[in-house]
């Protein structure tokens, strides 16, 4: 049986059967659109969405690396690591600024 898929973001494993999603790395509406992609546990996908608008992601923030060195995504990095890697919030956030 092959590994489970590691999420760019928070370097969890993605088990079989958790709720992930695509993210454009370049959003669509800002030239991405058939660019690459990354697979991304779907609390984690929210949460870059959440933090950063469209044109923050595709100016500064086009690469896993830099996504983990936002201030913000760093802080939810360390709290979702201390949850299991199919961990789904059942709570809705706002998006934050």
């Amino acid at each position: 049986m092959p590994d489970d898929p590691t999420c760019p973001l928070c370097l969890r494993p993605i088990p079989e059967g958790a709720k992930a999603s695509r993210h454009h790395l370049v959003p669509k509406l800002r030239g991405g659109k058939g660019g690459p992609t990354v697979l991304l546990h779907h609390i984690c996908h929210r949460e870059i969405h959440a933090t950063l608008s469209e044109t923050e992601l595709a100016r500064d923030y086009d690469t896993p690396e830099k996504l983990r060195q936002h201030p913000r995504l760093a802080k939810f990095i360390a709290w979702v690591a201390k949850r299991p890697p199919g961990f789904q919030s059942k709570i809705p956030g706002p998006r934050r600024r």
